[in-house]
């Protein structure tokens, strides 16, 4: 087993892999403790050389590495890629581009949304991948030859997926289907929250405006506190002690220590202080200014027939187009469709409206039905009206 804990041996292995036209690419990282992904190890593998590099090797620089993530004359084959890409932006500041995650190949190619890795690979390549070692803890050291060998045949297995999907989309012309998803994965914004946004990312359990702007405050204060010290979020706070914190609005070290969500000697703890600031910066806020929460379309009872028939519709559509239903529309294109009067949406443009997004605009007008034909739902044109 070739493991690369030396700058020059990843040097060489780097500049190998950089003359290919691919190169597979996982990693394997520990965040359980930590609010910032640990890397623990990289599996590289091209059409002619593989390794395992130990990211945790002593005096080990991570330079040629990156610039190979970086080098746009060779593809970065992930397998469902977010936390993938998320971890190399964060440490080496790289957006690994051009970019090929098989996880949406799979779905374009019709696979379905949830097909697993090792279904993906038994169906593609015939091998069976043995997922004993998958819970190991990739922080110890040393990793065993089998640990080591389950790793590295995630990328080995991977660059046979990605030949056969990448034959399939060429095929069937569906190569720029992917182009939208992967363009998420390769925008920095993807993986980046400002403090004064990490509120979004909760379900805001809230009473009103002023315990709203409370909740900012507070969910900013947090997000700069464990990022500052590297812990999990719920380590500051857990997200159920926010919205409780959010709603009660002590203002008083005696009124925080009351409540119940808190434990008995919280408040003589440092962050008390800084939580009643947080509360007070809050009610100081002008609520006019307040941002939006985000909120999901409202379908109002007369309408969700037609959502369903929408729903059935793109199910059809999928189907006989051997593509994954989500890659198509979300529930939200889907919705917004039925309700609003002339819907942006995703669903409605390019290649999705060619599929779906032309007919359902004609079945919310009437000018379009579903029929089963041979076991099979069809849509079929309306009669024109006398």
């Amino acid at each position: 087993m070739n493991v690369i804990t030396k700058t020059a041996d990843l040097a060489a292995l780097c500049a190998a892999l950089a003359r290919h036209p691919y190169v597979a690419v996982d990693t394997e990282f520990m965040r359980e403790t930590t609010f910032w992904p640990k890397l623990c190890l990289i599996q590289l593998a091209g059409p002619e050389d593989e390794a395992c590099v130990d990211p945790m090797a002593a005096g080990l620089d991570l330079a040629p590495f990156y610039a190979l993530m970086a080098d746009k004359g060779v593809v970065k084959v992930f397998h469902a890629a977010r936390q993938d890409v998320e971890i190399v932006f964060v440490q080496g500041r790289v957006i690994p581009v051009p970019l090929f995650d098989t996880q949406v190949a799979a779905m374009v190619c019709g696979f379905g949304e949830s097909i697993s890795y090792v279904n993906l690979v038994k169906q593609l390549t015939g091998a069976d991948i043995d997922k004993s070692s998958r819970f190991t803890d990739w922080a110890r050291r040393p990793l065993s030859t089998k640990q080591l060998d389950y790793a590295l045949g995630d990328v080995t297995h991977l660059r046979n997926v990605y030949l056969k999907l990448k034959a399939e989309l060429e095929a069937t012309d569906r190569a720029h289907w992917l182009e939208e998803e992967v363009a998420v994965l390769a925008d920095p914004g993807s993986y980046e929250t400002l403090p004064e946004d990490s509120w979004r990312r909760l379900k805001a359990k809230v009473r009103g405006r002023k315990s709203l702007a409370v909740l900012i405050e507070l969910a900013a204060w947090r997000e700069r506190l464990a990022q500052s010290q590297d812990v999990p979020r719920n380590r500051v706070l857990r997200d159920e002690q926010l919205y409780d914190i959010a709603n009660q609005m002590p203002a008083t070290i005696e009124q925080l220590g009351d409540m119940r969500s808190l434990s008995a000697g919280f408040a003589r703890s440092a962050r008390a202080r800084e939580i009643l600031d947080c509360v007070e910066a809050g009610l100081a806020r002008d609520l006019k200014t307040l941002p939006a929460p985000e909120q999901g379309v409202v379908v109002p009872p007369e309408k969700t027939a037609l959502v369903d028939l929408l729903r059935v519709l793109l199910k059809a559509a999928a189907a006989r187009n051997r593509v994954a239903p989500r890659l198509i529309a979300d529930t939200e294109d889907i919705e917004r469709i039925a309700v609003e009067k002339a819907p942006d949406v995703p669903a409605l443009k390019g290649w999705r409206g060619q599929l779906f997004g032309a007919d359902a605009l004609r079945l919310k007008a009437g000018d379009l039905a579903l029929s089963v034909e041979r076991g099979e739902v069809v849509a079929v044109p309306v009669a024109a009206k006398a």
